[in-house]
């Protein structure tokens, strides 16, 4: 027999949660079927892992090219592992290798004074204008406005 909701209770029936474990949600438990359906079929699981593998290789070596500039280089690399390290162990391990690295790194840099903060912001200013210097970019930009100076031409462009 069923009870009459309660002014604190939903719509939902009280058992719509049955499947999820302890706090998980229900995509989770979901995902997990999907892809234990995937594991039964050696081809479409090769193609999977496959498929994962080029997908998180190509966020992770987007994340690498954009770590020195500014929007989400680091976030893209974790990112990239996070995808790779679904369906690869030495992903998982390097992730996690990645991660503590990042953070003894930044907690370094944060706990310095000043002086390292602004060397660090130089350094990154001095990478970038060379990257893109050496990708063409202020070529490029000069031939838009009428400006052709030889130092502005990447050697790699020639």
């Amino acid at each position: 027999m069923m009870s009459k909701p309660t002014a604190d209770t939903h719509d939902a029936p009280a058992d719509s949660t049955a499947g999820a474990s302890a706090g998980k949600p229900v995509f989770a438990e979901r995902w997990r079927a999907f892809r234990a359906s995937i594991e039964h079929r050696p081809t479409l699981n090769l193609g999977y892992r496959i498929a994962v593998g080029v997908f998180g290789g190509l966020v992770l070596l987007v994340g690498i090219i954009t770590i020195p500039y500014p929007g989400p280089g680091w976030a893209l690399v974790f990112a990239g592992f996070g995808i790779l390290a679904t369906e690869f162990v030495w992903a998982h391990h390097t992730l996690t290798w990645v991660r503590g690295k990042y953070r003894i790194v930044m907690d370094w840099y944060t706990s310095r004074g000043w002086t390292i903060k602004i060397l660090g912001a130089v350094a990154t200013f001095a990478l970038v204008v060379v990257t893109l210097w050496l990708l063409g970019t202020f070529s490029l930009v000069a031939g838009w406005i009428g400006v052709d100076w030889p130092w502005l031409r990447s050697p790699l462009m020639s």
